[in-house]
């Protein structure tokens, strides 16, 4: 039977325990709104993006740097051999033009960014020499609320936020009271030990008000992200999103004793989802062959739930698979860490 005034102090404790920490606030409230305001500042709409494009010194380079800088598109410069390939090996220019006849185009290819200045460059160039379009194409620009990069990005903080406090707020907590001997006497107390794992879950689903709604607010007022889809909906997906966290924290924990160990194992599980989740662009660049694994991850099924819901306003039907793979996540860590917790 539970005790819900044991249950209350145990909140109370660890809710405590936790505002006493200023480094674990500035994480858990600060740092993902100043990461927000840095990349949408730094990806915020500047007009018509303009590529810079180097052209090697010689016969001819003047004339290529007029032909060049006529497209709307592209920034170039004239530059020493020397200066050219340098800019190109340090990225400061994604593409360097050797006059000649021919023109030689000096580039990475496999950067996408090198690949579109050769497009433009060749482009501006051919236009220079006289050719005519045979089809005529307009371009209709996109920057709308829920199609710029901070809208991608909210979503994708606010679940890397979810996951990283879950863990670690979980996760850290209890090895650090187990590191102090607490745990021992906690087993010796009447206490039910589902009352103190209870508690910590409690103590997170409470701040989880505060991070979620502060990510949130802070990209509708800044930024104007839009809130498409259902209150509730979202709710649910961050409370569930939560537990499943939650859930690996205390395996991750289960049984280690030492600060240092959980400090790396909470690494070696969160840094694939950092990567390989969609965080900061899309998963979909990586190789079709792992796209399987990466859809498995929690963080994966999260971050794309949120998206959906709150950039397309999907309901809550669409994201039954998300729902599926956090649920399945977060009953199987629940259990193992639960079988084999050790508490001294």
């Amino acid at each position: 039977m539970v005790n819900f005034a044991a249950l209350l102090e145990l909140t109370k404790w660890r809710l405590r325990e936790f505002m006493r920490e200023p480094e674990a606030i500035f994480w858990v409230f600060a740092f993902p709104i100043i990461l927000a305001l840095a990349l949408g500042i730094a990806f915020q709409d500047r007009g018509v993006a303009r590529v810079t494009v180097v052209v090697q010194e010689g016969p001819g380079s003047e004339e290529l740097v007029g032909a060049l800088g006529e497209s709307s598109r592209l920034a170039a410069r004239a530059a020493p051999r020397a200066e050219a390939e340098q800019a190109l090996r340090t990225g400061e220019t994604p593409l360097v033009v050797v006059p000649g006849t021919p023109v030689i185009f000096q580039f990475d290819s496999t950067r996408t960014e090198s690949m579109l200045a050769r497009v433009l460059a060749e482009n501006a160039l051919q236009q220079a020499a006289g050719r005519q379009d045979v089809a005529e194409i307009r371009e209709r620009h996109q920057s709308e609320p829920g199609a710029r990069y901070i809208d991608f990005l909210i979503p994708g903080l606010l679940g890397m936020n979810i996951m990283g406090t879950g863990i670690w707020g979980v996760g850290f907590g209890i090895v650090q009271t187990r590191n102090r001997n607490l745990l021992k006497r906690f087993v010796a107390s009447p206490m039910p030990k589902s009352h103190y794992l209870l508690g910590q879950i409690l103590a997170r689903m409470v701040f989880l008000v505060f991070e979620v709604g502060a990510v949130l607010l802070f990209g509708y007022f800044a930024f104007g992200v839009p809130f498409r889809g259902s209150v509730f909906t979202v709710a649910l997906l961050v409370a569930i999103g939560a537990l499943t966290f939650a859930g690996v924290g205390l395996l991750v924990a289960s049984r280690v004793r030492t600060l240092e160990g959980v400090s790396g194992l909470m690494n070696v599980v969160m840094l694939p989802m950092w990567i390989f989740s969609g965080v900061f662009f899309s998963a979909a660049n990586f190789p079709d062959v792992i796209q399987p694994a990466i859809h498995v991850l929690p963080l994966t099924a999260l971050i794309d739930a949120l998206r959906s819901v709150l950039l397309e306003g999907a309901s809550l039907a669409s994201a039954t698979p998300e729902l599926g793979v956090m649920s399945v996540w977060m009953v199987v860590s629940f259990g193992v860490a639960l079988k084999i917790f050790r508490w001294v």
